[in-house]
């Protein structure tokens, strides 16, 4: 009976643990407002000297943001228009407001090769 107790006591603290993690696992409920929030604003990663995604479409007036992931310095700049970063260090971001419907293409203007796309359709249009 004492080995069922000390047994007892030593599992007991662990499934109480274990059972905290399982819980901390579970997704938390989203608000309507946070998740329309959260798709209003994308963000494009830079990471391994690429834009991603390389394209995207977006409804007039969002604001998509730019993260930097890699190491290097980055840049965000438009080629057509005149919407630039300043160079992003790793984990920088920049965000840009995309008001009027058209196609804009972008470039990073330390690497050139890298190249991207925001689509901004005009509200109420079919993505």
């Amino acid at each position: 009976m004492t080995n069922m107790k000390i047994a007892a006591f030593l599992v007991l603290p662990s499934l109480i643990v274990a059972s905290f993690y399982a819980f901390a696992a579970l997704p938390m409920p989203v608000s309507a407002a946070a998740a329309a929030a959260a798709a209003a604003d994308p963000t494009i990663s830079i990471d391994k000297f690429m834009f991603q995604p390389t394209s995207l479409t977006v409804t007039a007036g969002t604001t998509v943001h730019w993260k930097n992931l890699d190491p290097e310095p980055h840049t965000v700049r438009g080629v057509e228009t005149n919407f630039r970063s300043d160079p992003l260090d790793q984990n920088d971001s920049f965000a840009h407001k995309f008001d009027q419907p058209g196609t804009y293409r972008y470039v990073c203007s330390i690497h050139p090769q890298m190249l991207g796309t925001i689509i901004v359709k005009a509200a109420g249009t079919a993505n």
